[in-house]
């Protein structure tokens, strides 16, 4: 059965619906075709080279959840919502709730309320009123303090097209209050973490031999930022794989972020675009006094599991101040997007006061970038001593600071 299936994930990436779904109905048709892991690896392939609307079509009248299990339930749910069919997202949404799976219950809720949003959303449109407008997904393709100053000899490492390619998407933040509003104002310090974590899991892996890695971050109509309210979908991540231009996507990194009483609890998933399926998930629980700690085992995890490997280009040292570095960088892709003129002003709120001491060339390139990009907003900072290396130099001269 899995020559006919990667056949026709082949006709589909060739964009042969027709051709797959030949080889489809003669397996669906026969014996295997009632099989859980055929019906999740059809299902999931389909999503993946953008065949939404097919997946309840060749799906649904099969599908049953205790025979089948959740795996296409999930996957048929996500083509329903990215159908922006609510009613039958939810009729999914129940099967797969009776089924009292602890471990499926967060993800579930999360989509329930994406379900009740839709459902918001269509009768605000009904009744003539905005409903929901569009997400601009800006992609950062190399570290975000190395804009302006990346021809510098020896600062970034050189990629090859040999290289797999991995997107870490902004977190979402389940279960924020007033997101819409919320995301409206200055940069809060929940959003800059959304925003800032992403770009350091993309830089890391952006210095390994074996990857290119993007982050990707949420910007609505070019007004603000934009909040993720829940977990990212299928839609998010076609939306994701389209806004590359035609270049392969091999990974997509999602993740959340939730804060409750003080206490906060990040997940991740991983997801193999090739056959759209979750690979690995990560999770971690921290509060303000553990953060650092934390942070830092959960940046082990993923190094050791990608397998991380040193490559050329600055000497790449993980950081002993996440929260710091993820602030930092949180502040480097505002004040990044504030100049090229893609965030209003307006959003741009006072630097935090946690930015990371420059004491490495990392660190204080960082705080230059961040320094040189305020002198245009204008915004008020104030740029330490650096450390007396050579490519410190070279970007002092390059940015005249």
């Amino acid at each position: 059965m899995g020559p006919k299936l990667e056949a026709a994930l082949e006709q589909l990436e060739l964009r042969n619906l027709d051709g797959a779904r030949e080889i489809y109905d003669e397996v669906l048709n026969s014996t295997a075709g009632d099989r859980p892991d055929v019906l999740a690896r059809i299902s999931g392939d389909l999503g993946a080279t953008g065949h939404i609307d097919t997946i309840p079509e060749l799906i649904a009248p099969r599908y049953d959840a205790e025979r089948h299990g959740p795996a296409t339930g999930i996957n048929l749910l996500q083509a329903y919502l990215a159908m922006r069919s609510p009613e039958s997202a939810q009729h999914v949404l129940d099967l797969l709730f009776a089924l009292q799976k602890p471990e499926l219950e967060e993800r579930l809720w999360g989509f329930s309320n994406a379900i009740a949003e839709l459902m918001v959303d269509r009768r605000q449109s009904r009744s003539g009123g905005s409903g929901s407008t569009h997400i601009n997904l800006v992609t950062i393709s190399k570290p975000i303090w190395a804009y302006g100053i990346e021809q510098i000899d020896g600062l970034l490492p050189a990629k090859s097209d040999q290289t797999k390619r991995i997107a870490f998407g902004q977190l979402s933040l389940p279960g924020i209050q007033d997101y819409e509003k919320l995301a409206a104002q200055p940069e809060e310090a929940i959003g800059r973490f959304a925003r800032g974590f992403p770009l350091w899991m993309a830089e890391t892996l952006f210095f390994s031999a074996q990857y290119s890695a993007v982050g990707v971050i949420g910007i609505k109509e070019q007004a603000h930022y934009a909040l993720f309210p829940n977990e990212w979908t299928t839609d998010n991540i076609r939306q994701l794989i389209d806004t590359a231009g035609g270049t392969t996507i091999d990974y997509v990194v999602t993740g959340s972020l939730q804060e409750q009483g003080g206490d906060y609890q990040i997940r991740l998933r991983l997801w193999e675009i090739k056959g759209f399926r979750e690979r690995k998930a990560f999770e971690a629980t921290w509060t303000p006094a553990t953060a650092d700690q934390v942070l830092a085992d959960l940046h082990q995890q993923i190094r050791f599991f990608f397998e991380w490997k040193a490559t050329d280009g600055i000497p790449y040292a993980p950081t002993a101040q996440p929260t710091a570095w993820i602030d930092t960088l949180g502040a480097s892709v505002s004040t990044f997007l504030a100049d090229k003129g893609v965030l209003p002003r307006e959003q741009l709120a006072p630097l935090p006061g946690n930015l990371i001491a420059p004491d490495t060339d990392t660190t204080a390139l960082a705080r230059l970038t961040i320094a040189d990009r305020c002198q245009r907003l204008p915004l008020d900072t104030e740029l330490p001593g650096l450390p007396d290396t050579p490519l410190v130099a070279a970007a002092r001269a390059r940015l005249g600071l």
